[in-house]
């Protein structure tokens, strides 16, 4: 297996690489191969290898809505994010790679007076990320603006125009990788977006633990509530399992503090799970990736 990616790809491939370098919950214990490829044909090529050789492999997007375990991943993982991050504007559409951050895109909107992407201006993930979980904030979601995506599957590369989307999900799995795609906006006055998303940047600053590592909602919205708001009131800001603590500011984000390891946000998860069953009868559903 290394062989294969030192002979093919030496500059990169990282070996033995700690994940925490890679998530933004900075936690994870280290992947086998750390693979960031530059173009389409590098994931078809390592995707290949690894199926051919019966190798575990996992691909990951800037690692945004991940929690990898504190005892790494045997196997590959294959990391789409700035290597692969171009985008083109054609009118009021833009095409862009997988890899390109929601912040970079949302920017290149403005820069060309496009719309209906200032939602996504402030979350830290890139587009094929957002794609597979149907990303979204303030009343926007992905789907919103989406035109077509450019997915390998069964070995080939294919173009979709209809991915199923739903709340924070579409029709993509480990089978998907998602490669480029085609989003779709409306023309506005420059200074009218640029109001827009830095009221939602403001808005985020005031109501998110950015300040400490994090991944985001940890639980998907609940019927007729926010998870958040249902953990507030099951009194458990600030309740904390190790370096694992349930955020004061917003109830919805599991914050490191430090130290946190994997094991002590599962076990956070699991507690804040059953006190919110018990209060109230209701299931919460993470929203993260459970990475091992």
């Amino acid at each position: 297996m290394q062989e294969f990616f030192v002979k093919n790809f030496p500059k990169q491939t990282l070996f033995n690489e700690p994940m925490k370098n890679h998530t933004s919950f900075k936690i994870g214990g280290p992947a086998d191969i750390l693979f960031l490829p530059e173009k389409n044909s590098d994931v078809e090529i390592a995707v290949n290898f690894c199926k051919d050789n019966n190798i575990r492999f996992f691909v990951m997007g800037n690692g945004t809505n991940l929690l990898v375990s504190d005892d790494g991943f045997r196997g590959v993982i294959i990391k789409i994010s700035k290597n692969m991050a171009f985008a083109k504007v054609n009118g009021n559409e833009i095409e862009a790679s997988s890899g390109i951050l929601l912040s970079r895109l949302s920017k290149i909107a403005l820069e060309n007076n496009l719309s209906n992407l200032e939602f996504a201006s402030g979350i830290p993930g890139t587009l094929g990320g957002a794609i597979c979980m149907n990303a979204g904030a303030y009343g926007g979601e992905i789907k919103d603006v989406f035109v077509s995506a450019e997915i390998f599957h069964d070995g080939q590369i294919k173009t979709f125009t209809d991915l199923n989307f739903s709340y924070r999900k579409s029709l993509i799995d480990e089978n998907y990788i998602v490669l480029s795609a085609k989003i779709k906006l409306t023309n506005k006055n420059h200074d009218e977006i640029l109001k827009k998303m830095t009221e939602y940047a403001d808005k985020r600053r005031s109501t998110q633990p950015l300040e400490f590592p994090n991944a985001g909602s940890i639980f998907k919205r609940v019927q007729n509530n926010s998870a958040g708001k249902l953990i507030m009131d099951a009194n458990l800001a600030g309740y904390t399992i190790g370096g694992a603590c349930v955020s004061k500011k917003h109830c919805g984000f599991i914050i490191n503090l430090g130290n946190a390891k994997a094991q002590d946000v599962l076990d956070l998860i699991d507690y804040v799970k059953k006190v919110v069953q018990d209060k109230f009868d209701v299931s919460l559903e993470t929203e993260i990736k459970l990475l091992n």
